[in-house]
């Protein structure tokens, strides 16, 4: 990127932080409206819903079936969230945990107008981490899709316009309080590790498939982490056949419990 175009994509990005407005899910998800702003990703003010992020509207295709329990952790706008409500239809239920005051309420204005069709979107305002605590929670001077838990965040970030005392809960916790889900995504900006090592009840007990986002310098550890617990691993950006198995965790990674495999991944040889 060019000094002009870094100019102007940070003048953008600054005039346009408090804008909130509505848009439409593609039509395969029922053309459910959603609020966005351009403060949680330029690309909601200049592409079409289709171009946002393909490959995350893909997994939800691939992975959420009716009556699903969904939990979306770093929920951000919802793009995922009422995604997967709509997929789930309204048999299921969608949790969509997210941290930042400013993004729960718009969370909360889309979760009011989702149609019957869909599942019901709770929001929880809060973070996922290794534990029950109060943890610090920086806000990005960028885009609010990489706001991170203090101690982590990546450099996408551009500085830190905030600093919020949040609630950070445990997905064991969780366990115990919500209905267990089918599938959880995870995009919590490098802290991945904390939000699944030791959560014993989801990865031995509940056995959801995960979604998430991993970073280079988790990648061994996560791996570690699913393939102990007998999940095998894909590569999200690639469409869900054995061709797309990965041995270590990637960007977009996707872990799929052995025993539920002849459910997702059509192979006669699995």
């Amino acid at each position: 990127m060019n000094l002009f175009s870094s100019f102007a994509r940070t003048v953008a990005e600054r005039s346009t932080r408090s804008w909130v407005y509505a848009r439409h899910l593609p039509s395969s998800f029922s053309g459910a409206p959603i609020f966005v702003t351009p403060s949680a990703g330029l690309s909601y003010l200049f592409r079409r819903m289709t171009e946002i992020d393909p490959t995350l509207l893909r997994n939800v295709t691939e992975l959420i079936r009716p009556g699903d329990v969904v939990w979306d952790i770093g929920a951000n706008v919802g793009l995922f969230a009422f995604a997967a409500a709509a997929r789930a239809g309204h048999n299921g239920r969608v949790i969509a945990l997210e941290p930042d005051t400013w993004l729960v309420q718009i969370l909360r204005k889309s979760a009011s107008l989702q149609p019957e069709t869909s599942a019901p979107v709770t929001i929880v305002p809060a973070a996922v981490a290794s534990d029950l605590s109060l943890r610090q929670f920086t806000i990005a001077s960028r885009s609010r899709a990489s706001n991170a838990l203090s101690g982590y965040g990546r450099t996408q970030m551009g500085g830190v316009d905030e600093i919020q005392t949040i609630v950070a809960l445990s997905l064991d916790w969780l366990a115990e309080k919500l209905p267990p889900p089918n599938v959880v995504k995870c995009d919590v900006e490098g802290a991945e590790i904390e939000v699944f090592s030791g959560q014993s009840k989801i990865l031995s007990d509940i056995r959801p498939v995960i979604i998430c986002e991993v970073g280079r310098e988790a990648s061994e550890r996560m791996t570690d982490i699913l393939v102990k617990e007998h999940y095998r691993l894909y590569d999200g950006k690639k469409p869900l056949s054995p061709n797309a198995e990965i041995s270590l965790a990637s960007w977009n990674t996707i872990g799929i419990p052995e025993e539920l495999l002849q459910r997702y991944i059509v192979d006669t040889q699995i």
